[in-house]
């Protein structure tokens, strides 16, 4: 990809961006952010989760 070509892309997908409405590109922000998987679970996998589970399953137990 030619720098020339590369430049186009960024110019396009700039303009294309400012284009939509404030709001419409705060939504989709805030899309994302929903969809992004914790720090732990990304970094660390199943095992926080499992702590979690036992954590509250632990503490279930004891106000019964």
């Amino acid at each position: 990809m030619k720098t020339n070509d590369y430049v186009k892309y960024v110019t396009q997908t700039f303009v294309k961006y400012m284009d939509q409405p404030k709001d419409e590109r705060k939504k989709q922000k805030e899309s994302r952010k929903d969809e992004k998987e914790p720090f732990l679970f990304k970094w660390f996998g199943i095992i926080p989760y499992a702590l979690l589970a036992g954590l509250k399953k632990g503490k279930a137990a004891k106000r019964q």
